[in-house]
């Protein structure tokens, strides 16, 4: 019996050099989707500003007393 192969240049579980490059890319995409997401969830939710705050006076910097 023989066994008809047909070599597949494109097959990446044949050849370890282009297996590599293949999952480096898939990493580095990633990597990036990763850092990309989650740049923009921390500009979504970035700080709104300065909140109006009720502070006792005797508890300021230059404190009042009554």
């Amino acid at each position: 019996m023989e066994q008809n192969t047909v070599e597949n240049k494109n097959d990446i579980t044949l050849d370890k050099v282009s297996r590599s490059r293949w999952l480096f890319y898939v990493q580095l995409f990633c990597f990036i989707a990763f850092m990309l997401g989650g740049c923009y969830n921390l500009y979504k939710h970035k700080y709104q500003g300065k909140p109006d705050v009720k502070v006792q006076e005797s508890t300021l910097y230059n404190p009042k007393y009554k």
